[in-house]
C-alpha cells in the first residue's frame, strides 16, 4: 500500500520552538519522527512538500498545482492525503472535487488546530486517520472512499459539502446537509451509502482552466440601492452570488428586484444561496424568493458557499 502526503503548510506542520516557546515550520519529509506511529502501519508513506502558506493566500493557481501533483503521481499511488491549513481547506477541497473528474482513489484533506509537535496536538490523530481512510479498500480492491474529503476530529466529510464552523475547537469542521462519509471511534465505521459510488470511467481527467469572475453579496437589514447597483456595474462578472435570508429570501423593494432582474438579463448567472448553515434555498416557498425566481435567480439548493463559489470558477473555466 502507498500513500502519497502532500505538504502545503498549516498548523498540523508545525512544532513548537523549545526556547521560544512560539510554532515553527519544520522538514516535513521527517514527519516519523514526529509521529512514529506512522511506522506500525507497514506502508509506503512519501511526501512531497510545497513552500509552505498560510492557507489564507491559498488561490486557483494553488489549487491547480495541487490538482497537477495528484494526476502526475496518481498511477503510483494508492491515495493521497494532503496537509493544509484549516481556514481555506473547505474551499480547496471543494475546487477539487470538480477539478478532478472520474476519481478512482482518495484525496484527503486534514490538518489541526494545535501544531503536530504539541503534547495536546489534534495533528496526530488526524493524520493517522486520514492515512488509513486514504489506504483503504473494498474486498474487490477498490478504493472505499473514492472522492475528495476532508477527514478531521473523528469525521470523514464529502469535501464539497463541508464549512469550517470553529476556529477554536477541535471539531472545526461540519458538514451540515449531508452525513458523513465515515466515523472513527473504536473501529473506523464507513457510511458505504453515503459515499460516491466508484466511476464507470475511472480514468482520471484533470480541468485546470479556472475562471474567477465571480462576485458574492451577502444580503443584509439595510443594504442601500447604491450598493447593489455598484455591484452590477462591476466589468467582466460573469456570475453573482447572493446569500439570503432563510429559505431563500431578500427584500422585495421594487428598486432591488429590478436591480438583480437587470444583472440577470445582462447574462450573469445570479445564484441563490442561504445564509444559514442548515437547510436549503427554496424558491417556491414565499413571495420574496417567487420574485427573485420570475427575476431570473438560479437556487443554489443546499450548497454551500465554499462550493458554489468553486464550482462556479470550474463551470466558467470549462465553458
Amino acid at each position: 500500500m502507498k500513500i502519497l502526503i502532500i505538504y502545503t503548510g498549516g498548523t498540523i506542520g508545525m512544532k513548537q520552538n523549545a526556547r521560544t516557546g512560539m510554532p515553527e515550520t519544520f522538514d516535513f519529509a521527517q514527519i516519523e519522527e514526529e509521529a512514529p506511529e506512522l511506522k506500525k502501519f507497514g506502508f509506503v508513506l512519501d511526501t512531497i512538500s510545497f513552500q509552505p502558506i498560510d492557507s489564507s493566500e491559498a488561490t486557483p493557481a494553488f489549487w491547480v498545482r495541487l490538482v497537477t501533483t495528484v494526476a502526475d503521481n496518481y498511477d503510483n499511488y494508492n491515495g493521497f492525503v494532503i496537509l493544509h491549513g484549516t481556514d481555506t481547506m473547505a474551499y480547496s477541497a471543494s475546487a477539487l472535487s470538480f477539478m478532478l473528474q472520474n476519481l478512482a482513489k482518495p484525496v484527503i484533506f486534514t490538518g489541526s488546530q494545535l501544531p503536530i509537535g504539541m503534547l495536546r496536538t489534534d495533528g496526530k490523530e488526524n493524520l493517522i486517520s486520514a492515512i488509513e481512510t486514504a489506504a483503504s479498500q473494498t474486498d474487490d480492491g477498490r478504493a472505499t472512499v473514492p472522492e475528495v474529503c476532508i477527514y478531521f476530529q473523528n469525521k470523514l466529510l464529502r469535501g464539497n459539502r463541508t464549512t469550517k464552523s470553529s476556529a477554536e475547537h477541535f471539531n472545526a469542521f461540519n458538514s451540515f446537509n449531508y452525513p458523513p462519509l465515515a466515523e472513527a471511534g473504536i473501529y473506523l465505521k464507513f457510511n458505504r451509502q453515503a459515499i460516491m459510488p466508484y466511476p464507470e470511467n475511472d480514468r482520471l481527467t484533470v480541468h485546470t482552466r479556472l475562471d474567477t469572475s465571480t462576485a458574492i453579496l451577502k444580503i443584509f437589514p439595510g443594504m442601500s440601492q447604491a450598493l447593489l447597483e455598484s455591484v452590477s456595474k462591476i466589468q467582466g462578472i460573469r456570475s453573482l452570488i447572493i446569500e439570503t435570508f432563510g429559505s431563500g429570501n431578500a427584500p422585495t423593494f421594487p428598486w432591488f428586484i429590478d436591480s438583480i432582474r437587470k444583472i440577470a438579463d445582462s447574462g450573469t448567472v445570479v445564484l441563490n444561496i442561504t445564509q444559514c448553515l442548515r437547510g436549503e434555498v427554496d424558491p417556491d416557498k414565499y413571495t420574496t424568493g417567487r420574485l427573485l425566481k420570475k427575476a431570473g435567480v438560479v437556487s443554489g439548493k443546499d450548497i454551500t458557499a465554499e462550493a458554489a463559489l468553486t464550482k462556479l470558477f470550474y463551470l466558467q473555466g470549462k465553458y
